[in-house]
C-alpha cells in the first residue's frame, strides 16, 4: 500500500504541473495537466459514439486517463509546430516518458504487459482507430482551450513573445493540430472550433 500511496501522491503532481505551451504564451492562471486530461476524457466520453469508425468508448476514455500521466515525473513537454523552436527531441521525449510511465504505474501491477500500460502503448502508437480518436481529442481540447483563453481576453496580443515570433494570438495550437488529426469527427470538430477562434480574432487562423 506504501508503494501506491506513493505512486498516487506523484500522479496527484499533474494538478499543480502547468501546461507548458500556455505558460510560454504567458496566458494568465494557464490550466493544468490534470485539467487538460479531465478535457479529453470528457471529449472521448461524449463524441466516441459520434465517431465514423468503431471506437471503444470505454476504452477511449481510460486511454485518454492515462495519456499524459508519465508527465508527472517528466514534466510537459509540449509538442511545436515547427520542429526549429522543440525543447526535447521527440524520440528524446519518448523514451523519457516510457521509463517514467512504468515506475507510476508499476505499483499497481501495471508492468511491462499490463492493462494500463497497454492503453498508454496503444495510444502512443495511434495504429488503432481507439487510439487516433484519443490523440485527435486531445488536440481538439487544446484547440478549445485556445478559443477559451482568446474570449476570454486571457493574455496581452500586443506583448512581444518571442516564442511565439511566427503566429499571431494563439494561431501555433491550430497550426500544431492541423497536421496531425486523424479521423473524420476531428476534422469536423477542428474546423468548428477554428471557424469560432477567427471570428473572435477577425481574420484567417494562421496554419
Amino acid at each position: 500500500m506504501a508503494d501506491d500511496i506513493s505512486a498516487l501522491l506523484e500522479a496527484l503532481e499533474l494538478k499543480d504541473e502547468l501546461r507548458t505551451g500556455w505558460v510560454l504564451r504567458e496566458i494568465d492562471t494557464p490550466e493544468s495537466v490534470a485539467a487538460h486530461t479531465w478535457g479529453v476524457a470528457t471529449l472521448c466520453l461524449l463524441y466516441a459514439d459520434r465517431a465514423d469508425d468503431a471506437v471503444e468508448r470505454d476504452r477511449a476514455v481510460a486511454m485518454a486517463l492515462v495519456h499524459d500521466l508519465a508527465e508527472a515525473r517528466t514534466g510537459d513537454i509540449p509538442t511545436r509546430a515547427d520542429d526549429e523552436h522543440q525543447r526535447v527531441a521527440a524520440e528524446e521525449k519518448a523514451v523519457r516518458e516510457r521509463a517514467a510511465i512504468g515506475d507510476l504505474l508499476e505499483p499497481f501491477g501495471a508492468d511491462n504487459d499490463g492493462e494500463f500500460r497497454s492503453l498508454w502503448e496503444e495510444y502512443e502508437g495511434r495504429e488503432t482507430r481507439t487510439a487516433q480518436f484519443v490523440k485527435d481529442m486531445d488536440l481538439i481540447d487544446n484547440c478549445l482551450q485556445a478559443l477559451k483563453y482568446e474570449r476570454d481576453d486571457r493574455y496581452d496580443d500586443t506583448d512581444e513573445n518571442d516564442a511565439f515570433s511566427q503566429y499571431e494570438n494563439l494561431d501555433e495550437f491550430f497550426a500544431t493540430a492541423a497536421p496531425r488529426l486523424q479521423t473524420a469527427i476531428g476534422e469536423r470538430l477542428f474546423a468548428e472550433v477554428k471557424s469560432r477562434y477567427e471570428r473572435e480574432i477577425g481574420r484567417d487562423c494562421q496554419l
